[in-house]
């Protein structure tokens, strides 16, 4: 049987990388406290506001990444991204990831040595997400349609929702402030697959294609197991 399924891309920002350091490292540099910025970000998601106008409306500098010497490290990825890229890797997956990140995002990225066939942004590509045009790009760049790509984020619009529109299987990530709080929103209702850790992602799979004969092996599944367990016992 010929899996439907041959690609699977990731968001960049709290799907993958936790972004807790960066926001602290803002937080330093404008002089607003980790506690206050952190509140007034989840507001403006509350409110479906660009997360961006916080600058604005707290009357502090915009802050570029590459401004205040943040890079993308290893030790900001989540703990499940490593083991599950390597077992969807050895399935037979081509793996990708693109989100809307500024210039360096991707090189930093793939100095992680992370097993991806695909490796963008929409500072690369000169178009962001939501538009429909980046996830076309998506799949221009693997040479696949649409549902042989599934597209993990954590964020309702931004990611699920518009990589559903154009035919991809969305997986909506719960994690993150985004996650969290756009997982109350209405618009989950049509959401079709939802996870709350990567390692949900192989169940995902087998539900889109049913049977399959690309499997992870035993000892794989243990560590999806681990890795389970630990997100829901709250062990860092």
């Amino acid at each position: 049987m010929t899996a439907q399924v041959q690609a699977v891309v990731f968001d960049l920002g709290e799907t993958l990388v936790d972004e807790t350091r960066h926001w602290a490292m803002v937080a330093r540099y404008t002089g607003v406290p980790e506690f206050t910025l952190a509140g007034v970000l989840g507001g403006l998601i509350e409110r479906r506001e660009n997360h961006r106008s916080i600058f604005g409306l707290m009357q502090i500098e915009s802050v570029d990444p590459n401004v205040i010497g943040y890079r993308i490290e290893e030790r900001d990825l989540y703990p499940d991204v490593v083991p599950v890229l390597r077992q969807l890797r050895a399935a037979g997956y081509r793996l990708g990831v693109s989100g809307n990140q500024p210039e360096g995002a991707a090189e930093q990225t793939a100095a992680l040595g992370l097993p991806f066939d695909l490796i963008a942004s929409s500072a690369i590509w000169g178009v962001s997400k939501p538009d429909p045009a980046f996830f076309e790009r998506i799949a221009s760049e693997l040479e696949l349609s649409p549902p042989q790509i599934v597209y993990v984020g954590d964020r309702l619009d931004n990611d699920v929702l518009p990589a559903q529109a154009i035919g991809m299987h969305a997986v909506f990530l719960r994690r993150g402030p985004w996650g969290y709080l756009h997982a109350g929103w209405p618009e989950m209702a049509t959401v079709v697959h939802r996870i709350e850790h990567l390692g949900g992602i192989h169940q995902v799979i087998e539900r889109i294609d049913g049977d399959r004969t690309k499997r992870v092996s035993p000892s794989e599944a243990a560590d999806v197991a681990f890795l389970r367990d630990q997100n829901e016992t709250g062990v860092p």
